[in-house]
């Protein structure tokens, strides 16, 4: 189990947003980090989680009589435990087991954190006590009505001055640090050496806000500490004061100088940069107190106001809430949480310049926590809170690039190329290897950059490879133009140089660098600097610096570049000199869209035909996105808004010179959400107002349902966030449709589903007059669309010109009527027109004489028909007669010859049957196992196996499947997950062998999981009351272990399958195919003669009289007619054209060794008679024609004789006279054709018995007879193959399982050793033998499994298990024909049988051990084939439909709330995650 954990770990750390998460009851009011655990505060819990969020403890703490709320959470590794502070009646503080949080180790009443509501920071401060370290906690809390405002420090250890919790120190003072104005506490901490403790705090006030920090001196003397304070208000920034802190971190792994960073907030909400992130140094405190603190005792600096100026503003965002910072190298690393719930990696170099990228974002708006903390077991992933969640995050991406190059443009230092891996990594793993990284000097460069230098006659071209590496690597560079190589270039990593002479130039040269595998290309134009021309100053200046030369602006000249400068930018150099006209940019509708992108946007400006791409740059981010402009022209630009990270952006507008022009911002926002439609329900005919409910839906482009791809646009002009319309779409499918929302080029599916029923009935109206008005009553038949008032109307027609005379004001609709009034109206009413959305109908007055004329019509002629029947039963008896005699007269001569002819064939036919067949196709594993898992195959099937060329499954899959994973090898889960599936009714036979195959798939990878979780399962299979019959067990396939039994023989047999029994059932199977193709087959409805099943005896053919051809079968091998050396081909004369191709195209394989080059549709034959050949077919102009079936042409009928020499050719194409290639392609085929059955036969044997030819079955029985005889030796080969013992051992697995039952009876107690013996049968040779005996296909390719081979196999499957029996049959001469083929032999084969059961019982036990062995490496033998990702998605629909019964099931057997809880975050994970990046 650990090793699949360790395994999950890896592959989560491969994904984007490698992350778990936990969502708990109430919000987080707090978490902390210690000991490798996570402890988090709710409001009505306290849990303690593993690093990797799997809960392990938890105590309510709630209180209804005194609310609880705990406000300090100290783990206390060097003491083993945990400490809280908070407030119930009154105030108090525990100390608790740091390994087990429900064990209290002190606990008492004492005010040492804030009042509700208030804030507070708190930690541990380290001090030298003699040789050993101790540890005081520092508490500061904000004044409130019934509590000062101060900081103090309390003792931790009970051993100290005063006891636990005291703030006396050893001088028995009672020091303390007192605010004199109203403050916040944000943050605390002591630096990494423990020398100094600082303090972050906010000072409210209207007039001065301000951000302070203190720091004290770490001492054993608390007065000490006082003493030290000193501090400075915080200044930032140079734009706009922002003098409010939301978050601190210090940068870990730094201490000398101490650099802190910190998001400080302006407070004015809807400003992009309201927030911004700043680093200080807090080593340049000078020795000042801010006067808003008194010190007791007296503080030795004196106050007086001091402001500490940034280091570096390196990050401006509109709303960050949280940050924590580490250090490597000389690279900081900066973690940004937001208040839109995403997670942001800065990088900043040692200039100070900075990127982000994004590491996470969340659908919804959930703040970020203001702390978040770094995993304390494996620092490559941080912890964030959400709400009421916390999430595990990876702080790389680096799996996601799978070249040098985009490792490289992530701007990652954390990640490079490891040379011997072939992946990007992080250097930790990447041992043993180069790792190529971005150096500390090239931060956001290319990767390649060019230098082009004069050398007398030559041109120096220096390649500058921006990347820096563990250790020297072999670097190779080639400059080439088309095909020639350009110059020998002198190579030392990082760099390249190629001198070129000037009479080469100019050139457009590729430049080619390879590393390892890895291979990058530039492209590059060089010229002769001096030389270029342009129209004006700017052109020149463009095509200048494109090429690598440098540009003076003093001079307005091109010239060879100086090594010693650096390559400048196009847009840099020659930004001075743009003139003419540059596009503009006014507007950018729509301005705000989701981070899911916008299709169709439009920007408005002017001289916008210059302009090629649209570009996307998010504050600072590392990397910018571009997109194509769709349509264009001089004022306005059609494009589509891609996928981005939520934010503000800036967008302007690229030309073809690559500069970038205007600057309009643009906010992205949050996925829409679906939570509800309002009706649910619409008419067939459609236009019913649906009202869509949720979150964000301006985003929303579209609206469509999954019956159709037909989108429905929104209107435009709907501006609510919460709420929009769309009207139904008319359809012509019933049902409920799931509702999806199109947002850019992704979909957002709605809780709800719409429900569509037929449109509304009406039948007729009656009215009334009351005054003036009418009253119209119209009667409808009930329907479930509740139709309201508002969505109907009704109007009066006149009777005569059809125009609307006047509208029926709807008052009330009923399930059965609808009532309306018309006002003012004279006329009578005759005709109604009803419209309700797209559907309308008329209702007309009825008339009802009419009716009565046509009912007593109906009558007469019904009694005339009647009289019709008596005159027509005497005439059909006399014809008979006469026939019969004549008839009776024949019959006793055909019956006496055939009869004879049949002993004749018995006794002198020899068996030729080929033995040798050559090499044995066999299916590999993962196909093999397709066919026993999914036998009726589907797509579903066919996603299970991993093939060549097959496309990854997107990451985002396998983050949820990966959870599912760790799910389901739960096996507590896992049997309420099965149990419960199996008790529901609608859960059917098909679903259970579909789920049992999902799990093989699924657990393949841990086949000792699999097969524990089997044995559990067969357990509570057994102990079930329905089982009280125990003979009758695993008989059928009823339930999921008992498919999953079936799998797992498979799975366990398939070596000894291929080693010991595929050969002889493969000769088997030949030999049956050989033998029923030596007689006679109806090509049409496929009896044959030769047969073991009496169900496909060819007994009705009208005169067997056949015989056998040779042919000499010459091949086409050239287009001037030559032929290949004569195949002599064995057939008969009653076989049709097809069957004679079927039988050269075999004789051919058997004879060399493989296939014909062409298939049997693509051939044709021809006889070569007197010089000339004739072709041959089906059917042509002189097929035999009986009324409207025709007969298929054999050889007989082109009167083919022995050794005649047929030739084989290649069809020509021509255009067909009908669509099918082959007459069989006709799905009428038996209907227009026979072959030796006369279709007068089984056309009218049922309703004319005289019509028949007398033909009895019974005579052709000695047939069956002979088709055993010949293929016995195969048969008797192949059954002692399956119950024969290599090496006097039986499969490992046969005798584990053996001896499992063997215990299971004994556990039991059952005596019978017949109980045992059936387990046995049922187990081994009726779950998988006889499926492998019935399709062999299973196991071998191209093999065709025709219905009649098929019927011939289940007769010897049949035998096969007959012999497994312990019931002696008595047969008789009404038995079926197979029980008696076999009759003689299966004694001799029960015996065997028992023989086997017994060597396999007597057999010494396998080890535990060495059966788990044997499962694993037939895990890891298989490991890459199976897609266990598509198996898990599939497994999830069952878990989704019957995730209420699942979680019900989980409770009664009383299992830990955490496997609900993890259920509930993979179902969210499925339902609510569902991204697509679109580009």
């Amino acid at each position: 189990m650990r090793a699949v954990f360790l395994g999950i770990l890896l592959l989560f750390e491969s994904s984007v947003y490698a992350l778990m998460e936990i969502t708990f009851k109430g919000e987080i009011r707090d978490f902390a980090v210690g000991n490798g655990t996570v402890f988090v505060v709710t409001d009505s819990q306290l849990l303690q989680l593993r690093h990797d969020l799997v809960e392990e403890k938890h105590r309510d703490i709630s209180n209804r009589t005194h609310p609880i709320q705990v406000n300090i959470l100290l783990p206390f590794e060097a003491n083993q435990t945990l400490i809280t502070c908070g407030t119930s009646d009154c105030g108090y503080c525990e100390v608790l087991d740091i390994n087990d949080i429900t064990r209290i180790i002190h606990r008492e009443s004492i005010e040492v954190g804030p009042s509700v509501n208030k804030s507070a920071a708190a930690f541990l401060v380290d001090f030298k006590n003699g040789g050993s370290t101790e540890s005081y906690m520092l508490v500061s809390r904000e004044i409130s009505d019934d509590n000062d405002g101060y900081i103090t420090f309390r003792n931790t250890l009970d051993s100290q001055t005063g006891g636990i919790f005291s703030k006396i120190d050893s001088e028995s003072q009672d020091g303390v640090i007192k605010t004199q104005r109203d403050v916040e506490w944000v943050d605390g901490f002591q630096s990494s050496s423990s020398s100094h403790s600082y303090l972050l705090v906010n000072i409210k006030s209207k007039e001065d806000p301000a951000v302070v920090v203190l720091q004290m001196n770490n001492s054993r003397s608390k007065a000490d500490m006082i003493r030290s304070l000193k501090g400075a208000r915080l200044h930032c920034c140079e734009d706009k004061p922002r003098p409010k802190l939301l978050s601190s971190s210090p940068v870990l792994s730094s201490d000398s100088p101490l650099l802190w960073a910190g998001i400080f907030t302006a407070g004015k909400e809807h400003d992009p940069e309201d927030t911004a992130l700043a680093v200080f140094n807090l080593s340049q405190l000078q020795n000042t107190v801010p006067p808003e603190f008194s010190c007791t005792p007296l503080c030795a600096a004196k106050k007086e106001k001091h402001v500490l100026n940034l280091l570096v503003e390196v990050f401006k965002h509109r709303s960050m809430t949280a940050v924590v910072a580490e250090q490597k190298g000389s690279w900081i690393m900066f973690y940004i949480g937001t208040a839109n719930g995403q997670l942001m990696k800065i990088v900043l170099d040692k200039a100070l310049s900075s990127c982000a990228t994004m590491l996470y974002r969340s659908d919804d708006d959930r703040m970020v926590f203001p702390r978040m903390y770094f995993d304390p077991v494996d620092r490559q992933y941080i912890y964030i809170a959400l709400k009421n969640q916390i999430r595990r995050v990876s702080v790389t991406q680096c799996n996601m690039f799978l070249t040098l190059k985009d490792c490289r443009a992530s701007q990652d230092p954390s990640c490079g190329w490891c040379l011997t891996t072939r992946k990007c990594s992080t250097e930790a793993n990447c041992s043993n290897s180069a790792w190529i990284s971005i150096s500390e000097d090239s931060f956001q460069k290319e990767l390649i950059s060019f230098q082009v230098n004069e050398v007398s006659t030559k041109v120096t071209l220096n390649l500058y490879l921006n990347v820096k590496a563990t250790q020297k690597l072999p670097i190779t560079c080639n400059f080439t133009e088309g095909d020639e190589n350009l110059c020998d270039s002198v190579n030392d990593f990082p760099k390249c140089t190629c001198n070129i002479s000037k009479e080469r130039l100019p050139v457009n040269a590729t430049a080619t660098v390879t590393i390892g595998d890895q291979k990058i290309t530039e492209r590059l134009a060089l010229r002769i600097c001096p030389n270029i021309s342009g129209t004006t100053s700017y052109a020149r200046c463009v095509v200048c610096v494109s090429v690598h030369c440098q540009w003076s602006s003093s001079s307005n000249e091109c010239s060879w570049t100086d090594e010693s400068e650096p390559k400048a930018h196009i847009e840099n150099m020659c930004e001075d000199i743009s003139k003419g006209h540059t596009p503009q940019m006014f507007s950018l509708k729509p301005s705000n869209v989701s981070f899911l992108g916008k299709y169709n946007a439009v920007l408005k400006g002017s001289n916008l035909t210059l302009v090629r791409k649209i570009r996307f740059q998010g504050l600072q981010e590392c990397t910018s996105m571009e997109v194509p402009v769709l349509e264009s022209s001089n004022v306005s630009l059609r494009f589509n808004i891609p996928s981005g990270n939520k934010g503000t952006v800036k967008v302007c507008v690229v030309t073809a010179d690559g500069r970038c022009h205007g600057n309009i911002t643009m906010k992205y926002g949050s996925r829409p959400t679906c939570t509800g439609l309002q009706p649910k329900t619409s008419w067939a005919s459609g236009m019913r107002n649906i009202s869509v409910f949720g979150q964000h839906l301006e985003f929303v482009d579209a609206i469509f349902f999954n019956s159709t791809l037909k989108e429905i646009p929104l209107n435009l002009n709907q501006p609510s966030q919460n709420k929009t319309l769309f009207p139904s779409e008319k359809t012509e499918y019933k049902g409920s449709f799931y509702v999806k929302l199109r947002v850019g080029n992704s979909t957002v599916e709605c809780q709800d589903y719409i429900t569509y029923y037929p449109d509304p009935e009406f039948y007729n109206f009656t009215t009334s007059k009351v005054d003036k008005d009418v009253l119209v009553t119209i009667q409808k038949k009930e329907d479930e669309l509740n139709i309201t008032k508002d969505e109907m109307m009704v109007w009066a027609v006149h009777k005569g010109n059809n125009t609307w005379l006047n509208k029926c004001v709807i008052d009330k609709v009923q399930s059965t009527a609808v009532i309306c009034k018309i006002t003012d109206m004279k006329e009578s009413v005759n005709t109604l027109k009803v419209e309700i959305g797209n559907y309308s109908t008329f209702l007309k007055t009825q008339s009802g004489p009419q009716y009565l004329y046509i009912l007593v019509a109906l009558i007469i002629l019904i009694l005339i028909g009647a009289l019709v029947g008596v005159f027509v039963h005497r005439k059909s008896k006399q014809q008979m007669s006469a026939q019969m005699n004549e008839r009776l007269e024949l019959l006793e001569n055909e019956i006496r010859n055939e009869i004879r002819q049949g002993f004749v064939d018995l006794q002198t036919e020899k068996s030729d049957l080929v033995e040798n067949v050559g090499a044995i196709p066999y299916l590999d594993y993962k196909h093999f196992a397709l066919k026993i898992f999914f036998p009726e195959g589907g797509p579903i099937a066919s996603s299970m196996i991993k093939d060549i060329g097959q496309v990854a499954v997107k990451i985002e899959a396998d983050e949820k499947c990966q959870a599912f994973s760790a799910l389901i090898r739960d096996q507590m889960f896992l049997t309420c997950f099965i149990h419960a599936l199996e008790q529901q009714k609608n859960f059917s036979i098909k679903d259970k062998c579909a789920v049992a195959s999902l799990l093989t798939v699924a657990l393949h990878g841990d086949l000792p999981y699999l097969t524990q979780l089997m044995e559990d399962l067969l357990q509570s299979l057994m102990d079930q009351p329905s089982n009280a019959q125990p003979k009758l067990l695993l008989r059928r396939t009823e339930s999921i272990v008992e498919k999953l039994l079936t799998n797992w023989m498979s799975i366990c047999l398939y070596g000894f399958l291929r080693e010991s029994v595929g050969q002889q059932l493969f000769l088997l199977v030949s030999a049956l195919t050989q033998q029923i193709s030596k007689g006679p087959v109806d090509a049409v409805t496929e009896k044959a003669l030769y047969t073991l099943n009496e169900d496909w005896l060819l007994w009705q053919a009208q005169g067997f009289n056949f015989s056998s051809l040779r042919l000499n079968v010459l091949f086409a091998v050239g287009t001037e007619g030559e032929v290949s050396e004569p195949l002599e081909v064995n057939t008969l004369t009653c076989d049709t054209i097809e069957q004679v191709k079927e039988k050269i195209l075999l004789t051919f394989q058997r004879k060399f060794g493989f296939c014909y080059t062409q298939q049997q549709r693509e051939i044709d034959i021809e006889y070569e008679k007197e010089g000339t050949y004739v072709p041959l077919e089906e059917v042509d102009g002189s097929s035999v024609v009986q009324g409207d079936v025709t007969m298929l042409n054999t050889l007989q009928h082109y009167q083919i004789p022995d050794g005649a020499c047929i030739k084989v050719k290649t069809k020509k194409v021509h255009a067909p006279l009908s669509p099918q290639t082959s007459l069989k392609d006709d799905q009428n085929f038996s209907i227009k054709y026979f072959h030796l059955i006369d279709p007068d036969i089984d056309r009218d044997e049922s309703n004319h018995p005289e019509r028949k030819k007398l033909k009895l079955k019974e005579i052709y029985l000695t047939k069956l007879l002979s088709t055993k005889v010949a293929v016995h030796s195969f048969v008797e080969n192949l059954f002692r193959s399956i119950w024969g013992m290599p090496n006097n051992k039986a499969p490992l697995a046969v005798k584990y399982f053996f001896d499992f039952l063997d215990a299971q009876a004994e556990k039991k107690k059952i005596m019978d050793p017949d109980v045992v013996h059936i387990w046995k049968t049922n187990s081994l040779p009726l779950r998988f033998w006889v499926n492998i005996l019935k399709n062999p296909n299973f196991v071998f390719s191209d093999l065709e499994k025709t219905p009649h081979l098929d019927s011939c196999l289940s007769v010897i499957a049949q035998a096969f298990m007959d012999s497994f029996s312990l019931t002696d049959q008595q047969l008789g001469k009404h038995a079926p024909t197979n029980k008696l083929l076999y009759a003689k032999d299966i004694p001799q084969f029960k015996q065997e049988v028992k023989t086997y059961y017994k060597l396999v019982r007597d057999q010494p036990t396998a080890s535990g051990q060495d059966f788990k062995t044997f499962l694993q490496d037939e895990s890891k033998k298989h490991e890459n084939e199976f897609n266990e990702s598509a198996a898990l998605r599939e497994l999830y629909k069952y878990m989704y439909r019957y995730y209420s019964e699942i979680i019900q099931e989980l409770e009664q057997k009383e299992a830990s709330s955490k496997l609900k809880e993890e259920m509930h975050r993979i179902k969210e994970l499925f339902e609510d995650m569902k991204r697509t990046v679109w580009n």
